[in-house]
């Protein structure tokens, strides 16, 4: 496993980040979540993204659980704040500084942990002054809870005002965790420049589009029916993906993953991983063999010409709007 340094900082993360947005405390028992986590520490994953918001505080616990007992100093621990948690009252979301403060604590609890390597500003928040929330951030990070800051699909103008802030307050904002896949590009015309200006690095969430870009999903068939996108409870984040003409986009990428012995699945991560401004793609996984398998994606080096096949391949089907990079105009 390769490791990157985040940001214009000395952390160092690897370049593959296991997630839990959608397995631990929700899709997945708790005792496979744990044998997952293992795996992907067996395969030199040291860096684990969670929040309070998925499965409503539950996946903390599970992460918690699924890591007590292994060196703390060797692995990086990354969370996030905004969205409603809890019994979800008025200061239950949002980035004030009672809901930050409050929060950052039961994120401890259940980890298990004293502190946070990264603390992620989960979306922006148009009803807090920033100056209340990036005030809050620094207290944080002077009393220890908090290495590190960072910000989750902020666009470039919310990052750029950030990081003038953070740095009068004596701390800087080193990630960004935006959506980016080989379909979904919304992040390259504004955010990545202006990430790169600024000392942000991107650890980007569904490299594979919700498993999209595993190529599981073949045009006019049913789905599989223990596949994400067949959950009715999460299946719906993966519409836009699933048009018979874009699945068979997809299918023809496969052989351009046939040249480097990779799967879909791992081409598609290592694409990712081919922009400078990326230091990790956040993978997640219901069973060890999976996380096993992406795992492979690290340190493989894609030639210019297959990157420029598959855009080839993708074509009109990729989203480049950088207008989509956006955060709710009032708190959920």
């Amino acid at each position: 496993m390769q490791h990157r340094y985040l940001g214009n900082s000395g952390l160092k993360i690897s370049e593959i980040i296991y997630g839990n947005w959608l397995t631990h405390g929700s899709q997945v028992e708790d005792q496979q979540a744990i044998k997952t986590v293992h795996a992907a520490l067996d395969g030199g994953i040291t860096t684990f993204d969670t929040a309070d918001v998925y499965a409503n505080l539950a996946a903390e616990k599970v992460m918690g659980d699924a890591l007590k007992g292994q060196r703390r100093e060797g692995l990086e621990i990354l969370t996030k704040v905004y969205w409603p948690v809890a019994e979800k009252g008025p200061n239950d979301v949002g980035l004030s500084r009672k809901h930050i403060m409050e929060s950052i604590d039961g994120s401890l609890k259940r980890l298990q942990t004293d502190y946070v390597d990264l603390y992620q500003a989960h979306r922006f928040d148009y009803e807090t002054p920033l100056e209340e929330t990036m005030q809050a951030f620094a207290d944080l990070v002077r009393m220890g809870k908090v290495l590190y800051v960072g910000v989750s699909e902020w666009n470039a103008e919310q990052i750029r005002e950030g990081q003038a802030l953070a740095s009068q307050m004596g701390y800087r904002l080193i990630s960004n965790q935006p959506q980016y896949s080989m379909l979904w590009r919304v992040i390259e015309e504004k955010v990545v420049p202006t990430s790169q200006e600024l000392g942000l690095s991107q650890i980007v969430w569904s490299p594979l589009a919700q498993g999209v870009l595993t190529g599981k999903y073949l045009p006019g068939a049913e789905l599989p029916a223990d596949s994400r996108a067949a959950n009715s409870e999460i299946g719906g984040f993966m519409e836009k993906f699933l048009g018979d003409d874009l699945l068979t986009k997809i299918q023809k990428l496969i052989p351009l993953a046939d040249q480097l012995e990779l799967s879909l699945a791992q081409f598609s991560i290592a694409w990712v991983l081919q922009n400078k401004n990326i230091a990790a793609a956040i993978v997640g996984a219901s069973k060890p063999e999976q996380i096993a398998s992406n795992i492979k994606a690290s340190g493989v080096e894609i030639p210019a010409e297959l990157m420029k096949q598959a855009d080839q391949i993708l074509g009109d089907s990729i989203v480049r709007d950088p207008e989509l990079t956006k955060s709710p105009e009032t708190r959920p």
